[in-house]
This record gives C-alpha cells, structure tokens and sequence, in this order.
C-alpha cells in the first residue's frame, strides 16, 4: 500500500463539502425507505404489516452480505480513478431508478405481489447503493490522517446526511403530500406518491455525481494498493474479513453497532406511525420537527471535533448513544403515563425540543463511529501492512443492516401483534392499540441501544495510542525494512509502506 505524502493533514473546505454532499442524496435513498415504505405499503397500498417487513428483513439481509465484498474489491481496485472513484461514478443512475420503482408499483398488483415488488426493489436499491455509500464511506476515512479532522470530515458526512433527510421530508410534506379535505394527514393521499418518486430520484443522480465529480482532484493523494497486490478473489476477501475482525476494537464497535441497529429500526419503521396516530400531528406539525433536528445536527457539527480533542473519542461515542436511547423515549413514556396527550398545549414544542437533543446525540456518536473506524484503519495497517477502510466500514455496515433488517421485521410483526389496523384514520384507533404502540417504539426499542453504549465502552484506542500509531507508521515509511517484513503486536506486517512519489 501506497501513501502520498502530499495530503495534507486539514483538508480544503471545498473538498469537505463535496465530500459531505454525497451523503445527502444517500440520505435521501435510504431514508425514504426506511422511514416511508412500510407506511406507504401497509397504510396506502393495504399491504399487511408484517409482509412488508418480510420483505425489507430479506432485502437488508442480502444487501448486508454484499457489503464486504465491494469493500474488499474496492480496497484492492487498481485505477487511475484510483480505489473508490470509479464505484461512485458507476453508482447514480442504478440508485435512482430503483429509488423510483419502489413508490410506483405497477396499477393491479395484489397484496402478496405488492409486498414481492416492495422487497426485490428496495434489495435492488440497497445493493447499488452499496457500490456507492460503502466507497465514499472509505473515501472519508483516507482524506487526512489527523485524529480531528478526521471527526470534521464525518461531521460533514453527518450534517449533509441530516440535510438530505430533512430536506427531503420538507419539500415531501410541503409539497407532495400537504393535507387535503379527503386526507387531514397527505402521506396517505396515494396521487402524489410517483411524482414524490420521480424529482427525488432525479436529486440523487445530480447529487451523487457531483460529490464524485467534484472529489476527483483528491486521487493523487489517497492511499493506493502496491504494485503486487492481489487482485480480489473469494481467498482474498475471507482473508481480508479475518484481519478486520482480529482487531478487538472493531468488533466491539461492530457489535456495538449491531444492537444501535436494532433500536434504530425499531424506531424507524414505527416513528410514522406514532406520528399520525398516537400524537395525531397533521402533515404541515410534521415538518416542524426539522427545526429539532436542525438544532442537534448543527450542534454535532460543530462541537462533535471540539469533544474529541477534549474528552476522547470513546467517552463521547458512551454518552451520545446513551442520550441517544433514552431521551426519545421520554415523551412516549410520559404519553403513556398519561402526562402528554394529543391534546396537550405546545405539545409539538415539547416534542420538537427532545427531538433536538436526540438528534444532536445520535450526530455526535455517528460522527464519533465513524472517526473511530478511521484510527482503527491505521491500527490494521500497522499491523497488517494494508490498509483496509472499505472492508472496516462495509463489515460494519453488514451489522447494522442485518440488524436494521430485525428491526424492520420486528416492527411489521409488532403491528400485528397489537393488531394496529391497515388503512387507519388518525384519532379512531384503539387507546390500547395505541398504548402498546408506544411501549414498542418509546421504552422496549432503548434497550437495545443502552447494550450499545456499554459495547462502545470496550474500544480502547485514545488520542496516546492513535499518535503512537501513526508514529510507528511515519518510521516504517522512512526507514523501510532491508529484508523481511517487521513484526508488531499482533502478527508481521504484510507490506511496507512508502511514500509515492
């Protein structure tokens, strides 16, 4: 592996922001998903609950499957383009259309093809999407080898991801699905769903393309596979597998990450449906909770750096998943405990505020994770002579979408369970039906993502060992070995890295 000594530790602001862009229309993608499918099959298209969950379990499953393999092949791809570039360039097109094709099924479809159509276009999505997000993922984790600026960078990739999400749902419930005499809440309007369809997917081609485009210049400076790297094959993938999970601290942050899943796809596929029926908001109260979430992720963006330099990347990535998992479940608990109500004054206030100290948590531990895995980066490439951003950052993603998928599941068979009715009107289901709602998405889904935090207090790399690290890496690069490869910690380094000139 190759380094170009020419990247500089602090990176232009132009690249941060074309670097952090791409993340938006990832955003996009799969948020939509995640957040919109299950209410647009079960509420709009009458598709039963737990069908729908079937099928976005099977095709997270699949997509979290070939994660590591484009990880791999992209750390070992040979380009002028260099390792990551050409994935990206590939990816845009496939991802729209398939974004597309999931809110506009074909007319006449039964339930049972209705559910099939939803779970081969949304693993469609998500398997292109991978040559995409897993790459630029990577990409981020190479920019500069500095212990904070790396955290900058993933705090562009956290801002410009809320940014892409938010402004996606605005313009949706402003403009696509605003409430009507027929429908109080536009979401369940079935009309605009295709046109909804269409201009969002033509964002994410323009948007990824230029988060391509427009990081290209960075190429000469990126870390590069050796000359006699091997091509990727099946050996070298498992071999690549074995040494990212040899790394302790990155498997407990990857089953750190497998359990934060699990809350978050809980939470996710039933957010909507607490939304519109337990609260009863109306689709223009919904857009208010951006301002929430505008709040946090600016926050994160802006001290998340600062907190790593101070307090270390650990004890910060604790603290955020804890407030994370117990604050969104406040306002539900006290619903539940008959404290707010629907009818409670400023309610929409009151939620709005928890939200931003929710979101502001989760920005500052993704931004933390994701620093994280950078250093651990280094710690491989010490150890093993390679460097190995996108088998770390796909492996990783495996987890969550494995878990994600349980959750997804999860959701779909608890709306069953509490017998939450298809095609629902808001303030005409079941106080019962309603309470158990709650329960699910407020107390029972924290749980998991209190096992997180205490996952994420095993990782042991601070700012001592991480500039050991990189000092150990300075000197291997200065004085290479006059024969046989260095042994460290750990097992020998399989490659020398040099500076290319």
């Amino acid at each position: 592996m190759t380094t170009a000594l020419a990247a500089a530790d602090r990176l232009p602001l132009r690249t941060k922001l074309a670097f952090g862009v791409g993340s938006a229309a990832e955003a996009i993608a799969l948020y939509a998903v995640l957040t919109y499918v299950m209410l647009f099959y079960n509420q709009v298209q009458g598709v039963p609950a737990h069908w729908v969950g079937i099928a976005i379990f099977w095709s997270l499953i699949l997509d979290g499957l070939t994660e590591p393999i484009v990880g791999s092949w992209s750390d070992r791809t040979k380009s002028k383009m260099g390792r990551r570039h050409p994935w990206m360039y590939a990816a845009p097109f496939p991802i729209a259309l398939s974004f597309y094709f999931i809110f506009v099924p074909p007319a006449g479809l039964s339930e049972l093809q209705l559910a099939i159509w939803c779970g081969v276009w949304v693993a469609v999505l998500r398997q292109v999407m991978t040559f995409f997000h897993t790459p630029h993922l990577a990409l981020g984790a190479e920019l500069s080898p500095h212990y904070t600026e790396r955290s900058k960078v993933m705090a562009y990739v956290s801002f410009f991801s809320w940014a892409g999400a938010s402004s996606m749902a605005w313009i949706a419930l402003t403009y696509f699905f605003p409430s009507t005499p027929e429908y109080r809440n536009g979401l369940l309007n079935p009309e605009p769903w295709s046109t909804f369809a269409l201009v969002f997917a033509i964002a994410i081609v323009v948007v990824l393309f230029g988060s391509a485009w427009f990081t290209r210049d960075r190429i000469p400076y990126l870390p590069q596979p050796a000359a006699d790297t091997p091509k990727f094959s099946a050996a070298e993938f498992i071999s690549d597998i074995w040494k990212a999970l040899r790394n302790v601290n990155y498997v407990w942050l990857l089953v750190g990450y497998f359990f934060l899943s699990m809350m978050i796809g809980l939470r996710e596929s039933l957010r909507m449906h607490a939304a519109l029926f337990y609260w009863q908001f109306t689709t223009e109260e919904l857009r208010y909770f951006i301002i929430g979430s505008f709040a946090g992720y600016v926050t994160a963006f802006i001290f998340a750096a600062k907190m790593h330099g101070r307090y270390d990347k650990r004890r910060t990535a604790i603290i955020s998943c804890l407030i994370y998992s117990v604050v969104p479940a406040i306002p539900l608990a006290l619903g539940m405990a008959g404290v707010l109500t629907p009818q409670t004054p400023n309610l929409l206030a009151i939620l709005i505020a928890m939200g931003a100290v929710g979101y502001g948590a989760a920005a500052v531990m993704s931004i933390s994770v994701m620093s994280m895995l950078a250093d651990i980066a280094d710690e491989n490439e010490l150890r093993f002579g390679v460097r190995q951003e996108g088998i770390l950052y796909s492996t990783r993603a495996l987890s969550a979408k494995i878990d994600q998928a349980i959750g997804s599941l999860l959701a779909g068979w608890v709306l069953v369970a509490i017998a939450f009715p298809e095609k629902a009107k808001p303030g005409e289901v079941d106080p019962g039906v309603l309470y158990s709602l709650a329960a699910w998405d407020g107390v029972l889904a924290a749980i998991p993502g209190v096992i997180a935090a205490l996952c994420y207090g095993r990782y042991r790399i601070n700012k001592e060992t991480y500039e050991a690290t990189r000092a150990a890496l300075a000197a291997r690069r200065v004085t290479p070995p006059a024969s046989a490869p260095p042994t460290v910690a750990g097992g020998p380094a399989a490659a020398v890295v040099t500076p290319a000139e």
